[in-house]
């Protein structure tokens, strides 16, 4: 009986929270699958749809999906992530938190499969975020990434949008690789705007070069600058 009431008091309570939860879903189009300066999609476009499910209390769980290069990871067309964290702040500052983690999937090949922790803040038109994983890209070497984002308000609604990330940690002093040794760092800057519900971003991203990816065949994986666009939309619209 005992174990019965604590079943029906956790199956209440996950009912409540999900009376006051939110789901959002985003498809967009982009000109490349960047993940961190290196393309996914061989510098072609991707079709990519993420969707949050966001709980009262600052839960959230998620799924991320995109199209790839099949040079770049064979047997395996699809990325699809799973994701879950908690998130909080303080609106009246501006100031905010969010920790979770990340499992990505790749349908077809888990051999590519791999996890990754995060924590991050903000302020105001800057963020900041941490990631590990022990075993990045599914290889034996851990691996850290670190990031500082900028928006900042421009005439006529646009924003200017910067990035600047920064690899290390045991997989980065294994590969010794860069154009400059290691570790690893890529960047972008540009401009974003929202027309009525859709948004739009125009960025360059750039950063060191990975050697073992330079001049690959179909551009597999490569690390060279280039010209990102990006469309998308957010449900339910009106938010």
């Amino acid at each position: 009986m005992r174990n019965w009431k604590l079943a029906s008091a956790v199956v209440m309570a996950l009912g409540a929270q999900a009376a006051y939860a939110e789901l959002s879903v985003t498809p967009a189009v982009v000109s490349d699958y960047d993940f961190r300066g290196i393309t996914q999609s061989a510098l072609d476009p991707a079709l990519q749809l993420s969707a949050t499910y966001t709980f009262s209390n600052g839960i959230y769980v998620g799924t991320f999906a995109s199209t790839l290069d099949d040079d770049s990871y064979p047997d395996a067309h699809l990325e699809l992530d799973g994701i879950i964290g908690i998130a909080g702040g303080d609106p009246e500052s501006s100031f905010g938190w969010d920790v979770g983690f990340v499992y990505y999937g790749y349908p077809g090949n888990s051999d590519f499969d791999w996890q990754e922790l995060y924590a991050g803040i903000s302020k105001g038109w800057f963020s900041a975020k941490l990631s590990y994983s022990p075993e990045f890209v599914g290889l034996d070497d851990s691996a850290f990434y670190i990031e500082g984002n900028g928006t900042f308000p421009l005439p006529h609604g646009f924003s200017l949008v910067t990035h600047v990330g920064y690899s290390f940690g045991d997989y980065w002093d294994a590969a010794e690789d860069t154009d400059s040794g290691n570790p690893y760092f890529d960047f972008a800057i540009g401009i974003a705007k929202t027309f009525g519900n859709v948004d739009v971003s125009l960025k360059y991203i750039d950063g060191s070069d990975l050697k073992a990816f330079d001049g690959t065949p179909g551009d597999v994986l490569t690390t060279e600058g280039k010209v990102w666009l990006s469309v998308s939309t957010t449900f339910p619209w009106g938010k």
